[in-house]
Order: structure tokens, then sequence, then C-alpha cells
């Protein structure tokens, strides 16, 4: 007949304490963190999965990231891009104005103020860098303080971008290059501005009172100045708008993607709330009962009645 020592009995007994006891804990984890396990030790034969799958879901919130900040800029450029367009349309409806009444008193008035609103526009800065300075984020890509300025040097020398124009990648395989230069998109608005100035200050200026037949022909030949600055701004535009619109459709993929990756990685890590919270009570159970044994025996060690 085998004989059971006391301590035995309380060894095994404190063992399935301990058990019960870690059970609990873990069950209790679970509930509170909603996950399977706080590491990858925790996943087993499914850690492997799980890393590759929380990398592909950084690089894809990582060109979401980016094509925020994509995004801002090209939605900034079209704003830009619509002033610059509504200042050389301006300042030809303004001369079309003149010619059709045949008085131009506020002409000039009107062709500084257009002015203005062309050079803020090319000048539009977005998180604190300069639109069209090409690489030159930090530097205005036009210093021509007024319509004036432009009698006083080529048009030209009041540009100061580089002409680097950077790629963006939107998504693992595709990138976009929709960064726009000053020079190119103003230096025609500036040299028919130029040339209106320059008439203004000759011998058949200024424009004052009724139109003169040197300055009705004068100006019915600049229109065609503005008109092509003008579809100039228009058709940029129409390119940042397609490039805009393919960023948003590249972000919208990338955000399905990244939830349905999420999805993935939920049923891997996260924990069955109904299940876990059953192995929690059943646990909780098991660790009274095995408290209440561990009592019993204490109250029954041969000791007792040794005494």
């Amino acid at each position: 007949m085998e004989r059971i020592s006391t301590q035995g009995i309380f060894t095994a007994a404190l063992l399935n304490l301990g058990e019960t006891q870690q059970r609990q804990l873990d069950a209790a984890r679970q509930v509170s963190s909603q996950k399977v396990a706080q590491d990858l030790k925790g996943y087993a034969g499914k850690a492997e999965t799980l890393t590759a799958m929380r990398g592909a879901q950084t690089r894809i919130n990582g060109l979401l990231d980016q094509n925020t900040v994509l995004k801002n800029r090209f939605t900034m450029q079209d704003i830009a891009l619509g002033q610059l367009s509504g200042a050389a349309g301006g300042a030809r409806q303004a001369i079309t104005d003149a010619l059709a009444s045949g008085n131009v008193d506020t002409l000039m008035q009107d062709l500084r103020g257009f002015f203005t609103d062309a050079t803020a526009a090319l000048n539009t800065k977005s998180q604190g860098r300069y639109l069209f300075s090409g690489g030159q984020v930090n530097t205005q890509p036009s210093s021509a303080s007024a319509m004036s300025d432009l009698t006083l040097a080529a048009p030209s020398t009041y540009f100061h971008n580089d002409q680097f124009v950077g790629t963006s990648q939107i998504d693992e395989t595709s990138s976009v290059q929709g960064g726009m230069l000053a020079d190119n998109l103003g230096l025609g608005l500036y040299n028919a501005f130029k040339d209106v100035q320059a008439f203004e200050q000759g011998g058949s200026g200024p424009f004052t009172g009724s139109l003169t037949t040197a300055q009705r022909t004068f100006l019915e030949g600049v229109l065609t100045q503005f008109d092509t600055a003008h579809t100039t701004a228009i058709n940029a535009q129409a390119r940042n708008g397609s490039v805009l619109k393919r960023i948003e459709n590249t972000a919208s993929d990338l955000n399905d993607r990244s939830t349905t990756m999420g999805g993935l990685i939920g049923k891997v890590t996260d924990v069955d709330m109904a299940d876990a919270i059953s192995r929690l009570q059943a646990a909780q159970t098991a660790v009274q009962a095995s408290a209440e044994v561990f009592n019993v025996l204490k109250n029954s060690s041969l000791l007792n009645f040794l005494r």
C-alpha cells in the first residue's frame, strides 16, 4: 500500500493552486486588453505571419501619410493656380471693358491689382514651403513687388526658382510628378503686364480719360498675350486637378487595404471575448476550489491529531 506524505499532498495542492491562478491571470489579461497575447511569444506558430502582416500594414499607413501630405500640397496648388488664372482672366476682362467703353480711367488701377494677385499666387506656400520654387523651397519664387518693377529689368530676372521638379511615390508601384515652376506659369503673364506698363510710361500714355487710336490699337494687340497667359494657367490647373484626383483615388484604395489588413491582423490578435470571459469565470471558480482544497488539507494535517 502506497503512502502519501503530508508534504507531497501540500506540494500538489500548491502547484494546482498556482496553475489555476496563472490561468485566471492569463484570462484576465485577455479580457482587459482584448488581445490574445502581449508579445509575439504568445502567438506561437502565427508569430511569423503576424509580423509579416504588421509590416505590410506599416508600409500601407506610411503611404497613406505620404498621400495626405501630397493631397494638401496639390489642394493648395489648385487654389493658387485658380488665383493665377483669375488674375490673368481679370486683366483681360479689364482691357476688354476699357475697349468696349472707350474709357481707361481705372484701367491701370485694375491691372495693378491683378498683377498683385498673380504675384501672390506664384508665391503661395504650403506647410512653410514655397510651392513653385522647384527645389529651392525656402526661396520666394517671384520678387516683383509692383507692376512698375517690370520696366526696370527683364521680367525673367524676377523669378528665382530652379528647374527641379520632384517625383513622389503614391503607392508601391506608382508615382506622380506634379510640381510646377513659377517662371513657366507666370513669365508670359509678366511680359504682358510689362508691355502695358511700358506703353503707359511711353509717349502714347498715360491711360486716362477716353481711348486714343494708338491706345486702342495697342490694347487690342496685347489681349492675345493675356489670352495665352490665361490659357497657360487654366491648363496648369487642369493638370494639377488630374494629379489630385489620382492621389485621392489612391488614398481611398490604400484606406481599404489598411482596413482589410487590420481585419486580418485582428483575426490573429483579437481575443474571442465571450470565450475569454467564460475562461476567466472558470479560472476564478477553479482558484476558489483549489484554495478550499488547500485549506481543508491544512486542517487535516497529522500534526493536528498529534497535538
